[in-house]
């Protein structure tokens, strides 16, 4: 059985094994570095500043995560929505998601924002499938190719909550 809950500091390591194993089954894991340091400090970064972090287990197995962070008075960005490799398809995602979702608009939030790379294809369906549009594209400096050596293109997403 799923089951959605907030963030403990007991589930620091779990969180980060399934941070690395969900974006390197996807090809996006990147290394550590200073573009995940929010993942080592998730109570700083999103609980003590109007935002949430959630773990989805699925019989006491951490299987999900997502997490919103305030980016602006009535902004927030959906961020580390990782769902375990052996989990997918099984719709976790969507019930993270919508969880986050509702806690933005409890919290007076009018719009979310978020950001994925081309490579992250189940993402982008899931996002799309649930409002979010297209507003961008860009290259950040730390997403690089391992084997191309090139930067990855990352698609920004917006979705108004009114």
């Amino acid at each position: 059985m799923f089951t959605l809950r907030r963030y403990t500091s007991t589930d620091q390591s779990a969180v980060e094994h399934l941070h690395v194993s969900a974006l390197q089954q996807t090809g996006a894991y990147l290394g550590r570095g200073p573009w995940d340091d929010d993942i080592y400090a998730i109570e700083n970064v999103y609980l003590k500043d109007q935002g949430e972090f959630l773990i989805g287990e699925d019989d006491g197995r951490m299987v999900a995560m997502g997490a919103l962070k305030r980016t602006g008075p009535d902004r927030a960005e959906i961020k580390r929505m990782r769902i375990h490799p052996d989990y997918q398809g099984r719709g976790y995602g969507q019930l993270v998601l919508a969880a986050l979702e509702a806690h933005a608009r409890a919290l007076g939030y009018q719009t979310l924002h978020l950001d994925t790379s081309i490579l992250q294809l189940p993402a982008q369906r899931l996002y799309e499938k649930n409002g979010y549009r297209e507003v961008g594209r860009t290259h950040y400096p730390q997403h690089v190719d391992r084997e191309t050596h090139q930067l990855l293109e990352v698609i920004l997403y917006e979705k108004s909550l009114n």
